[in-house]
C-alpha cells in the first residue's frame, strides 16, 4: 500500500449489543461476512462484539450503513440471507431506499413464512398498489409481478377490503392449439391457470380453496369469462396482460366496478399472439399513461427473484433483440454453405 493510499485509509466500529448473537449478523460459518468481505476492498474484522472496517471514508462508511440496515432488519424479525445482504448492499451503493424499509415490508404472512418485496422497485409496485386503483405490473419472468399482486389481494379480502378475488389469464397458447388438446373445456384451460392456482396454495390453506372458490370468493376464469360483467368489491388480477388483443385489454379494464382494484401484470417481450398480432400491454401504455389512479410500475431483469441465471439470461435476451432490432438482417446475412 503506498503512503498516500494509507493516508486515505479510516477506521470505523461498529458495536452490536451484548444481547443479540452475532450469528445471526455474520451468517452460520460466517456466510453473510464473506458476502460483505467480497463485496467491498475495505478490510473487515470482527472481534467479540465489535467490528472494525478499516477503508477508504466512502467506503467504510456504506459498511457501517450496512451493518446498521442488517441489524435494523433483524430487529424487525427477518431472517438474514446472503441474497438479502447482496440486495442491501445494492441499494446501499444505488443511494436509493434504505434495505430495512425495502426488506421489512411485510405484505402477507401465511403458512409459517412472510411475503415481502425483495427489492425497491419491487417495493414502489406493492406501494402503488395501495394508492391507485389500476395498477400495470411490466417486467420480465422472476420479477414477483403475480405473486406480490395476489398476495395484496389475499391480504385485502383478509381485511375485508373487498369481498372476493378474480384471477384470469388469457388462454393464448404458446406454439399450442386448444383445439387439439385432449379432454373437455375445462381441461384444455386449466394448464394456463395452473400457476395462479400455485400461487393461491402458497398463501391460504389449500383445504380453504375449494370451498373460497365453490362460495365465488376466489374465482380463477379465463379472460373470455369477464365479458359483460361489472366487477364490484373485487380485486381483480388480469395475468400475462402482453397475450392480449388490444379490444380484450380494453375489455377488460371496462369491467372495472365500484369498490374494485385492477392489477394487470404481463411481459412484452414474451408475446405469443399468433402472426403479429399487437398486443393489448403494448398499446395501452401509450393510450393511458399519465390518466390519474392509473400507474405503470415497470420492472428490470435486476428485480428477478428467482435463480441468479435467470437475470443474465434476460439481459442476454434484451441485448440480442436490441442488436436484431438494429441489425435485422443480421442472421440473413450469415455465409451459406454451397451445395453441389
Amino acid at each position: 500500500m503506498s503512503e498516500s493510499q494509507h493516508i486515505n485509509q479510516t477506521q470505523a466500529k461498529v458495536v452490536i449489543p451484548e444481547g443479540q448473537p452475532m450469528v445471526s449478523l455474520l451468517g452460520s460459518g460466517d456466510e453473510l461476512l464473506r458476502v460483505i468481505e467480497g463485496a467491498f476492498s475495505a478490510d473487515i474484522h470482527v472481534r467479540g462484539n465489535e467490528i472494525t472496517i478499516t477503508g477508504s471514508p466512502e467506503e467504510s462508511g456504506v459498511v457501517v450503513r450496512l451493518f446498521e440496515e442488517l441489524m435494523e432488519l433483524i430487529g424487525s424479525g427477518a431472517e438474514l440471507s446472503p441474497d438479502a445482504v447482496e440486495r442491501s448492499i445494492h441499494m446501499l451503493r444505488m443511494a436509493t431506499d434504505r434495505p430495512a424499509e425495502v426488506l421489512s415490508l411485510d405484505i402477507l404472512s401465511s403458512r409459517g413464512r412472510t411475503i415481502r418485496p425483495k427489492t425497491v422497485n419491487q417495493k414502489r409496485y406493492v406501494d402503488a398498489i395501495d394508492r391507485h386503483t389500476i395498477v400495470f405490473g411490466i417486467g420480465p419472468a422472476g420479477t414477483g409481478k403475480t405473486y406480490l399482486a395476489m398476495a395484496k389481494a389475499v391480504k385485502a379480502l383478509q381485511n375485508k377490503r373487498v369481498n372476493r378475488i378474480i384471477l384470469t389469464r388469457p388462454a393464448v397458447e404458446a406454439g399450442e392449439r386448444l383445439g387439439f388438446l385432449p379432454g373437455t373445456l375445462y381441461e384444455k384451460i386449466d394448464p394456463y391457470l395452473r400457476p395462479l392456482y400455485d400461487a393461491l396454495h402458497d398463501m391460504l390453506d389449500p383445504d380453504s380453496i375449494p370451498r373460497l372458490m365453490a362460495a365465488g370468493t376466489i374465482e380463477v376464469a379465463p379472460l373470455a369469462y369477464m365479458r359483460g360483467r361489472t366487477l364490484n368489491d373485487a380485486f381483480i388480477i388480469l395475468d400475462e396482460a402482453q397475450n392480449t388483443s388490444p379490444e380484450q385489454m380494453k375489455m377488460f379494464l371496462t369491467r372495472l366496478g365500484f369498490n374494485s382494484k385492477i392489477v394487470v401484470t404481463g411481459d412484452v417481450t414474451q408475446i405469443d399472439l399468433p402472426g403479429g398480432q399487437d398486443s393489448g400491454l403494448k398499446v395501452v401504455q401509450h393510450i393511458l399513461e399519465g390518466i390519474e389512479d392509473i400507474h405503470f410500475s415497470r420492472l428490470t431483469s435486476a428485480d428477478v427473484v428467482r435463480h441468479k441465471l435467470v437475470s443474465d439470461i434476460v439481459d442476454a435476451y434484451g441485448r440480442y433483440d436490441a442488436a436484431m432490432a438494429s441489425e435485422p438482417r443480421a442472421i440473413s446475412k450469415r455465409p451459406r454453405n454451397n451445395r453441389r
